[in-house]
């Protein structure tokens, strides 16, 4: 697929662009030639990537909250998108339980608040809401979920992206039919990925930039849930996915309003203990250890995503396998930190071939 083509000189409204995964697409977007208007809160840290890349040169940079819903308008509505990605979340499991109502209220009416004001948007435009693997009501069995299963969640990040899912598909189904799409001339798809890994993440409670703090450091890694199976994934392959599916999506926007999964292959099977050991290797050097209490809180032990929807009908594929995205990750945070605007844009152009 050409995402250069579908992209350059196209507007692109993206919320959540001062996150991890916003910067890497915000510098995606403008290696592909899009004009970016960003919404989002405050980078927490001097060391977050959007500022190591120096992000607010990039795009039309709007700091504010996702919950002003008139807030929310105003901006998506004065830039006239082509594109809309929202990614702007409370996406932390064990945040989620210190602030219960401020996760539901951010993952579920802020999503609202982008769909509510893609009514008021009288052109065509084509939008892709993130949520989350998550998403689905998990028994922790080893069959991987399609985008079929049902839904739930048993903390409230997870049941907060249930939420948003059931809102979008109520929006989807009452207000962007797909069959009455030359009336409201919106396409509207939800993508939901793993547990995403990359350079440049340096999030409390989560497990690569806790072992590279800790290998920075020189210290042991301390890992909880050792033994704990996520769909470990390069940053750089669900947001090839999500361009993937907007770009396919802004073609055909019957056959592709609806969810789709971006996960590793169902064999590229790794526990926690599994990408520390990976980690260190990669490194060259380090140790760990597991905490002296178990968590209190409830963590999935197992989670796995079905990725043949994506494969079938978008030809996505992941590029890379567990070894590689810790490798790549690894390498990021070991000879790319002082670099980052360069090291991230290199592999962003090595990834997707780029000139």
């Amino acid at each position: 697929m050409d995402l250069k083509a579908a992209f350059s000189g196209k507007k692109v409204f993206l919320t959540g662009h001062t996150g991890f995964k916003g910067s890497w697409l915000l510098l995606i977007l403008k290696e592909l030639g899009a004009e970016v208007k960003g919404y989002s809160l405050a980078p927490k840290s001097s060391a977050d990537l959007y500022y190591q890349i120096d992000g607010g040169s990039m795009c039309d940079s709007v700091i504010a909250d996702i919950r002003d819903k008139e807030r929310v308008k105003k901006e998506l509505l004065e830039f006239d998108p082509d594109f809309v990605f929202h990614l702007a979340a409370q996406a932390l499991v064990i945040d989620s339980y210190e602030y219960p109502v401020e996760t539901f209220d951010t993952n579920v009416m802020g999503t609202i608040h982008v769909m509510d004001a893609l009514r008021s948007l009288e052109k065509k435009c084509t939008t892709v809401l993130i949520t989350t693997d998550k998403v689905y009501e998990n028994f922790e069995t080893t069959d991987p979920y399609p985008e079929d299963a049902r839904l739930g969640g048993y903390d409230p990040y997870s049941n907060s992206k249930a939420c948003a899912e059931l809102a979008i598909s109520s929006y989807r189904n009452s207000f962007f039919n797909s069959q009455k799409f030359n009336e409201h001339l919106q396409g509207i798809s939800s993508a939901r990925s793993g547990n995403v890994i990359g350079g440049g993440d340096w999030s409390a409670n989560r497990l690569v930039p806790d072992i590279a703090r800790a290998l920075i450091a020189n210290e042991p890694v301390v890992i909880r849930n050792p033994n704990s199976i996520r769909p470990w994934q390069h940053v750089l392959d669900p947001l090839n996915g999500y361009l993937m599916l907007a770009a396919a999506l802004e073609k055909d926007p019957v056959k592709f309003s609806a969810g789709f999964n971006f996960g590793p292959e169902s064999d590229d099977e790794r526990n926690v203990l599994d990408m520390c050991e990976l980690a260190i290797e990669s490194w060259g050097s380090g140790s760990y250890e597991s905490p002296d209490k178990a968590p209190q809180l409830h963590e999935a032990g197992l989670l796995k995503l079905a990725i043949d929807k994506a494969k079938n009908e978008l030809g996505w594929n992941p590029a890379f396998d567990s070894s590689k995205a810790v490798e790549w990750t690894i390498n990021w945070y070991r000879d790319g930190r002082n670099s980052a605007n360069e090291f991230t844009k290199s592999q962003i152009r090595e990834f997707f071939s780029l000139s």
